[in-house]
């Protein structure tokens, strides 16, 4: 793609005042990066990619709230972490991270367990073991 045709579409990454680079040809057909807002297409599986994240963490919001999750599995969908990545972050086998995001697992855990899952989450001790889904 020519640097002059490098689309500029109206984007999520525009309205967030973020661009994205590219690989394009300059005139004398010499490889250069050059930024982009985004186009149609892309934008469109980015918006729906969005849609689908506010989903589950809405779903996981929920479900904290009637008992059946921890915070932890909150914060994990919120920070759009698996298991796999959230147990890297605390250096915790993903086992026992899969007991922590159920309320029973969780109410078990100790101030040290829960000050590194603040830490992987950036909040406090307080805000994950008092959530109010309005964080």
């Amino acid at each position: 793609m020519k640097k002059e045709d490098i689309p500029q579409d109206d984007s999520t990454l525009q309205s967030a005042n973020m661009t994205e680079v590219m690989y394009v040809t300059d005139e004398y057909d010499n490889y250069t990066t050059a930024r982009s807002t985004g186009w149609e297409a892309k934008n469109l599986a980015l918006d729906e990619s969005m849609t689908l994240i506010n989903e589950r963490i809405e779903e996981a919001r929920k479900k904290v709230e009637a008992g059946t999750a921890s915070p932890i599995a909150y914060f994990m969908e919120k920070n759009k972490m698996d298991l796999g990545v959230l147990s890297a972050y605390v250096g915790i086998w993903s086992f026992f991270v899969k007991r922590h995001l159920k309320p029973g697992g969780f109410k078990k855990l100790s101030e040290k367990t829960l000050k590194k899952y603040a830490a992987a989450f950036d909040i406090t001790v307080d805000e994950l073991k008092n959530f109010d889904g309005k964080q």
